[in-house]
């Protein structure tokens, strides 16, 4: 996370965009035991100053419950988050000035997963 902090400061000082890969997220993620879910790992990236990040979708490769999806997009976007615990949201979550990151939808979408998107 260091060095998303670093490469993030970079971005700002030269006018570009941070998009945070969710590549090898399933290694730490999906691990029941010891792993961190995908929750703390978007709230540590939004921190870190990603500007977009692959959110998952409900459809597709890197398929996941709707509510569960849902809660991830607005820790991601907004900057106040009221608690649902449906939603995977355990606690009331202010953001304050913290910028918000762009969720991306990822995994395998096309054309015929937009009605699910919706």
């Amino acid at each position: 996370f260091t060095a998303n902090t670093s490469l993030a400061h970079y971005c700002r000082d030269n006018g570009l965009l941070l998009h945070i890969h969710r590549a090898m997220h399933a290694v730490i993620d999906r691990q029941k035991n010891h792993g961190i879910h995908f929750r703390v790992l978007a709230k540590a990236l939004r921190m870190s100053g990603g500007d977009h990040i692959h959110s998952g979708t409900v459809v597709g490769k890197l398929e996941g419950e709707r509510d569960i999806t849902l809660g991830f997009v607005d820790l991601l976007r907004d900057d106040f988050i009221e608690k649902d615990r449906s939603r995977g949201i355990y606690f009331t979550q202010d953001w304050v000035s913290l910028p918000g990151v762009l969720p991306v939808a990822s995994g395998g979408i096309h054309v015929w997963h937009m009605p699910a998107l919706t």
